[in-house]
């Protein structure tokens, strides 16, 4: 608790404006919103905060203080600007004093400080309890979405470090074409014509890639390739995907409110969608006991399922979605998840994430089926890479491996054909 300010006529407001700042996050703490109008909510505390310190302040000297509080507290313009700058796709505020934003998939430093730590902690409850949600000692994290779409991760002291810190993932509204990635060097014509041919027959495909590499991309773009007649539903933990068929549905998971009631996760919405008649069923991203379910599903049925997770090559993709399996509870040997697995997924798509951040298709493998105990795989595009330019971006070449799938008798049974040159070694 802040030293009581002592009457005085000579009072130092800037000190003052420290103490009611330090014992309103206190109460701000102590008293979360719980519903109902922030902005008196907040008011009643600055007003509390005021009034526990005793200072002795003419009416209209009180009045401009307390509004200049209330407008330290709710005014950030500095967070204003890189939420309006459409090149910054993410905001990192690692402490009061170290900022980056990525713009393009590299990650800089800006020279953006903040007061003190004080000040983030209020730009985070100004972010978040408008949403209902709050932070303090008992809940020192949280995950929200703002309106606009765009993610929010909030991790406070002592949990943290450094300061407190904000992660915001921003909604990008401008859609990225399969073209705009060709023009990009980030995968070959070829390859995106494969692909396109490979969603409308009807395969299972999983997509999967290091940190940022692109895959809520990739993944939009061969949505985007679904006859518009088909029934889909997504599942995604936030919303991401924009998809302009004429028949989609989009369901988004729910964490616990601060009670720890309420929550809806991956697993149950993947569940309750093979209720819901789908054609197509879209996986933002399995992370858990849902990789079983969604398995099954594409076993069962349910083919032309689309999905992304994280991993470092396609195999460590498959060995993570045998962990994941795992941890439905069903007690499955591991024989027989890997029997699922190789069973229900036709292809991975594999995406790297260089340093200086160019993102690039480097794998594109057909799951072939069970070798004794082994997923077999094989590489049917691939980027040779050479090196780097003097912009740190790689250098190399898109190639066909000369081979063609073993599921290519499930494309000409829809009337669907791969043109002989698509596989020729170069």
């Amino acid at each position: 608790m802040p030293r009581k300010t002592n009457l005085s006529e000579n009072i130092d407001l800037g000190l003052l404006r420290k103490d009611v700042l330090s014992v309103l996050l206190e109460l701000m703490d102590e008293k979360p919103p719980l519903g109902g109008n922030h902005e008196q909510h907040l008011r009643e505390l600055i007003l509390e905060a005021f009034a526990k310190l005793e200072v002795p302040l003419g009416k209209a000297a009180r009045i401009a203080f307390l509004e200049g509080i209330y407008q330290h507290v709710t005014s950030f313009p500095v967070l204003d600007s890189l939420l309006g700058d459409p090149a910054v796709s993410e905001i990192m505020i690692n402490g009061h004093d170290c900022v980056y934003k990525e713009i393009r998939g590299e990650v800089i430093l800006t020279d953006i400080k903040f007061e003190d730590d004080m000040q983030v902690r209020f730009l985070i409850n100004h972010i978040i309890n408008p949403l209902g949600r709050y932070v303090n000692y008992k809940t020192p994290m949280v995950d929200a979405h703002l309106a606009d779409g765009s993610r929010v991760n909030a991790v406070i002291p002592p949990i943290v470090k450094q300061g407190s810190v904000i992660s915001i993932r921003k909604f990008m509204k401008e859609i990225f074409s399969i073209d705009d990635l060709i023009k990009l060097g980030s995968i070959s014509k070829n390859m995106a014509d494969f692909l396109k041919i490979c969603v409308r027959a009807r395969l299972n495909i999983l997509i999967a890639g290091n940190t940022s590499s692109g895959k809520t991309t990739i993944l939009n773009i061969l949505a985007g390739s679904i006859p518009d007649q088909e029934r889909i539903i997504t599942i995604e933990d936030s919303l991401e995907l924009q998809l302009h068929q004429s028949h989609v549905l989009s369901l988004e998971a729910r964490p616990a409110d601060n009670k720890g009631e309420g929550l809806v996760t991956i697993r149950d919405l993947v569940r309750n969608v093979l209720r819901m008649r789908p054609d197509r069923i879209i996986v933002g991203e399995v992370r858990g006991a849902e990789a079983l379910d969604m398995l099954q599903a594409a076993n069962t049925g349910h083919e032309g399922t689309l999905t992304t997770i994280h991993s470092n090559s396609s195999r460590d993709a498959l060995s993570r979605l045998e962990t994941m399996c795992m941890m439905a509870g069903l007690d499955l040997p591991l024989t027989v998840i890997r029997k699922q697995v190789a069973a229900a997924l036709d292809l991975i798509v594999y995406l790297t994430r260089y340093p200086a951040g160019f993102r690039k298709v480097t794998q594109i493998t057909e799951v072939v089926g069970m070798e004794g105990d082994v997923i077999s795989l094989t590489d049917l595009f691939v980027f040779n890479r050479t090196g780097m330019d003097k912009f740190f971006q790689p250098t190399g070449s898109f190639k066909s491996t000369g081979l063609r799938p073993m599921f290519e008798r499930k494309l000409t049974d829809v009337g669907l054909k791969l043109t002989p040159d698509l596989f020729m070694s170069s």
